[in-house]
């Protein structure tokens, strides 16, 4: 990577954010405004200051049905005048849609560019990275055609098949491309791991997206590492890998036994701890690269128990409908991360939720739908301690479009904000007329995790809904527990999970203690779940078309079945105390 040269266009791009926005912002109108759906608010004017008098704040439901005519078939110039090489598919985990969003090769590179600046980053606080490899857990999902023939795949699998991937990201991954685009998802898994295995003295990062995925991967090599010694025992793989792209890829790695690293991993992996597991398979890895930032927090405490206090980074941050920002402190505390914006890759505005600089007050969440007085603000003109929902207009056909994230402005870099994520805008528990956030429930779960520290337990995964099957409703949340070292079922104690459940509750927000009071919310129900459930959920949105890689683990679920998985291995029920305190 060259370095020095990335850093220069990060420092060159921050340096001329409001000249570089206005730029970007007026080429979208020169190409766009002609299109069927600028036609109706522009009239045929590429006019910035008409845009923004006239074209309203969007979202998903707006655009949605001049995408399913594009898919059908329909000239994409109804929508934007770039030629659309196929679709974006979100993973629907978060918002509980899924969403095809047009790209084109000028975004595609724009998808591209975003790691190799990270990547500059972070050969400036770690050094030698050019020196070794990154284990890298990465998957593709499969492709499905839309009618009108253009290919609709999620985010990571697009980048995977890029060349911009085959000529940067994938260099340094101990997984050929042919291993990461193995859909079968056990194979892929098994075989990364075995490569990366195979090459360990040359780790010197382990990565993926989001946290969740490296759990799942770090829970895998729990089950299979004597099968995986075997292998590099004998020098062959086990016949249950059949892939031709599996197969060969492990032909050009696996090509001799290897009985002193086999008993290496041995030695790692049957030791009466897993505490460090990943320092003591990996002893060269200096960092691990992945997102624990909004719903991903939940991991941190069972990442930091499996790493050994490697440095948790989240590199990036970026959406289906846009490339956003990097982190430019990787060094940062996950609850201290920001993302400096990058202004070429989409014009930004910010439309300002709240006041606080606290945490986002009921009155402010109240008015969320209520805000069409409330004008949108550009990228170098907010305002530090703000939170706003962010808006993107793009090249391929996204205009003043409402991602649905909420983010905290907290500095700036040169003359690029940063912004730290808080949570996402509408995945809430809701009952009669309380909202309990994201941000809400995960602080809320963090004290109450306090109570099993002493335990010795992990939460290795939590979720939530809102049960209204019968009267009054109540919140209840799903736990997974585990004991480090062994999958075996932790014994509880009642009180403590009741304990547990109050924590909760006395933690929420004063509107839930008050309809709580009078009886309008039921007691808080924790149910905990048999050791891999979460897995199984995860398996379960995958086999809806979710990637894997891009997984993240719902703070709230509303699909029925999803629930169903969840309740078909509760293994224990808990509630707060009828009266609230």
């Amino acid at each position: 990577m060259e370095t020095d040269k990335y850093l220069k266009i990060m420092e060159e791009l921050t340096s001329n954010a409001h000249e570089m926005q206005e730029k970007l912002l007026e080429e979208i109108l020169k190409r766009n405004a002609g299109t069927e759906y600028l036609k109706g608010y522009l009239h045929g004017q590429a006019d910035k200051k008409l845009f923004k008098e006239n074209v309203p704040i969007s979202t998903y439901e707006d655009i949605m049905p001049y995408i399913d005519r594009i898919a059908n078939g329909e000239p994409s110039d109804i929508l934007l005048a770039d030629l659309v090489l196929g679709f974006l598919r979100s993973t629907g985990t978060t918002g509980g849609k899924r969403k095809l969003i047009p790209y084109t090769a000028e975004s595609l590179d724009k998808m591209c560019l975003q790691p190799i600046l990270a990547e500059a980053v972070m050969g400036k606080y770690f050094d030698g990275l050019d020196k070794g490899k990154g284990m890298y857990f990465l998957f593709a999902n499969p492709e499905v055609e839309t009618p009108c023939g253009l290919m609709e795949s999620s985010y990571t699998t697009t980048y995977f098949k890029s060349s911009g991937f085959e000529n940067s990201v994938a260099k340094i991954c101990t997984s050929p491309v042919e291993i990461i685009l193995c859909l079968d998802t056990q194979q892929s898994m098994y075989c990364q791991l075995l490569i990366g295995l195979l090459q360990s003295d040359q780790v010197l990062r382990v990565a993926t997206i989001f946290a969740s995925t490296l759990v799942r991967s770090i829970k895998f090599l729990e089950d299979c590492w004597k099968e995986l010694c075997f292998n590099i025992r004998t020098g062959r793989a086990s016949d249950w890998i059949t892939d031709a792209g599996c197969r060969n890829a492990l032909s050009s790695v696996l090509t001799e036994p290897n009985p002193e690293l086999a008993d290496s991993i041995e030695r790692a992996c049957g030791g009466q701890s897993w505490q460090g597991i990943v320092k003591k398979l990996f002893p060269k890895t200096k960092y691990i690269g992945v997102l624990v930032t909004g719903s991903m927090s939940q991991y941190i405490k069972i990442l930091d128990f499996y790493c050994g206090g490697l440095p948790l980074v989240s590199e990036y941050y970026s959406c289906s409908e846009a490339v956003c920002g990097i982190n430019l402190k990787p060094l940062s505390k996950p609850s201290e991360v920001s993302y400096t914006f990058l202004p070429n890759m989409a014009y930004f505005e910010f439309l300002p939720v709240k006041e606080d600089n606290e945490k986002l007050t009921q009155e402010s969440r109240e008015t969320e739908n209520k805000n069409e007085d409330i004008e949108p603000v550009d990228l170098v003109n907010v305002k530090l301690g703000q939170c706003y929902e962010l808006l993107v207009t793009t090249l391929t056909g996204l205009y003043r479009y409402n991602v649905g994230d909420v983010l905290m402005a907290t500095g700036f870099h040169n003359n690029a904000p940063q912004f730290r994520f808080i949570e996402r805008k509408n995945v809430a528990l809701n009952l009669e007329f309380e909202k309990t956030t994201e941000t809400d429930l995960s602080r809320a779960v963090t004290d109450a995790e306090v109570l099993l520290e002493p335990l010795g337990f992990l939460l290795v995964g939590h979720t939530s809904y809102a049960d209204t099957s019968s009267k009054p409703g109540h919140y209840v949340l799903f736990w997974e527990l585990k004991i480090p070292g062994t999958s075996d079922m932790p014994k509880l104690d009642p009180k403590i999970m009741e304990q547990c459940c109050s924590t909760v509750e006395k933690s929420l927000n004063f509107q839930y203690g008050i309809q709580r009071k009078y009886g309008v919310i039921g007691p808080l129900e924790i149910r905990v779940v048999k050791y891999g459930t979460f897995d199984a959920l995860m398996d379960f949105y995958v086999s809806r078309g979710a990637s894997i890689t891009q997984y993240k683990t719902p703070c709230c679920i509303k699909l029925e079945d999803a629930i169903n998985v969840l309740d078909s291995k509760v293994v224990g029920r808990y509630f707060s105390p009828k009266t609230l305190d």
